[in-house]
């Protein structure tokens, strides 16, 4: 599956320990992960500045970095969202080709769909892939 995961996903699963930790930890390696460059710093800007993160001690970042495909997100026509710094998601996704975005944000969820590509949160995420 191409999965964009959203930067909150990936910093509850650094964070915190529970369901997001699990996605990255057994559920992420088998898929197909893309990213963008806006995504990559934005996960960096809050793990740096609202969780006083040492980036260099995070081997996650590391290995996500390497295995993620990072594309150049597509400037949307119209805003999408309700918050428009969630259309880099969206445009990052479309970009990729992707199956589906993996979120915890509310104003993407509502969308459920994106032009064919589907918004789960990580529960939904986990069911969809033990029905398989």
């Amino acid at each position: 599956m191409k999965l964009v995961c959203d930067t909150n996903v990936l910093v509850a699963a650094l964070v915190a320990d529970g369901l997001c930790r699990d996605i990255v930890k057994r559920r992420l390696p088998k898929q197909a992960l893309y990213t963008s460059r806006e995504l990559l710093e934005e996960l960096d800007s809050v793990l740096r500045v609202k969780f006083r993160a040492d980036l260099i001690a995070l081997p996650f970042l590391r290995i996500y970095r390497e295995r993620a495909v990072v594309v150049e997100p597509v400037q949307l026509k119209q805003r999408v969202c309700r918050d428009p710094d969630d259309d880099v998601v969206l445009g990052t996704a479309k970009v990729a080709g992707a199956d589906a975005i993996l979120t915890g944000d509310e104003d993407l969820l509502v969308l459920r769909r994106f032009e064919g590509i589907a918004i789960v949160s990580p529960r939904v995420f986990v069911e969809s892939l033990d029905r398989k």
